[in-house]
């Protein structure tokens, strides 16, 4: 392969969504547990480098829907990508292609996991954000015009970062695109025995006009794990065309 393996693994309700009240239940809790050890834990079964999410998933799970600190006075910011020294071998990788997200820091922690912050921008985003990244030593990568290109961005986590394996995390708008772009091997569904019937909560896959479209994928099942509590643990192998 001449790019990294690339997998996504979700967490969701029975009814499919991967937002809502149901997270607030004792049994999501414990499904929640699962999720995090199969990707995170000791002996996690994916030995991956990062982990990739939309701009909407960081703010709701870390930058809050802060916003950045820009300054108007400011040094030239040189042109292209930014890789910032660190000491951490785990990557959060953030797609933000205007250049939202609010950081306060490089280093982003997730129950026991800390990560190096990484920004995948696109090139209509200012230098006075790229000022605002380097200050806080937050690598980018600038990847698509005006919306982000995948098989760019995937190709230079690999050069630049030297990422072998990544996980794709949401949200929904995020994986659909990236399995439509053919940059998706691997789909892991960690299912919890709870529903809320909400009709208004982002589902696993979600199209967006001008990112993807509702053309049907398949995929094939490679293995499935029940738990006492009522957790499944699905993976499938995506059929890519």
């Amino acid at each position: 392969m001449t790019r990294p393996y690339i997998f996504c693994h979700m967490f969701t309700s029975l009814d499919g969504k991967i937002l809502g009240s149901y997270m607030d239940t004792p049994e999501s809790d414990k499904s929640g547990d699962l999720f995090y050890e199969i990707a995170f834990g000791k002996n996690r079964h994916y030995d991956h480098q990062g982990w990739l999410s939309g701009r909407t998933t960081t703010d709701d799970n870390f930058t809050h829907y802060k916003e950045p600190v820009l300054e108007t006075d400011f040094p030239a910011v040189p042109a292209g990508d930014f890789v910032a020294e660190h000491d951490l071998s785990m990557y959060y990788i953030s797609i933000d292609a205007s250049g939202r997200l609010g950081w306060e820091s490089n280093l982003l922690t997730y129950r026991d996991t800390k990560a190096h912050v990484i920004e995948v921008l696109s090139e209509k985003v200012g230098d006075d954000y790229k000022h605002f990244l380097r200050k806080l030593n937050i690598s980018y990568i600038i990847a698509g015009k005006d919306s982000i290109d995948p098989v760019l961005a995937v190709k230079k986590l690999q050069e630049l970062f030297g990422m072998k394996m990544i996980m794709l995390g949401g949200g929904g708008v995020l994986n659909w695109s990236f399995i439509q772009a053919g940059m998706c091997d691997e789909l892991s569904v960690v299912m919890t025995p709870v529903a809320d019937g909400s009709s208004d909560m982002p589902s696993l896959f979600e199209t967006k006009e001008g990112l993807s479209e509702a053309k049907p994928v398949t995929f094939s099942l490679e293995s499935s794990s029940t738990y006492k509590d009522g957790t499944l643990w699905l993976r499938y192998l995506v059929n890519n065309q």
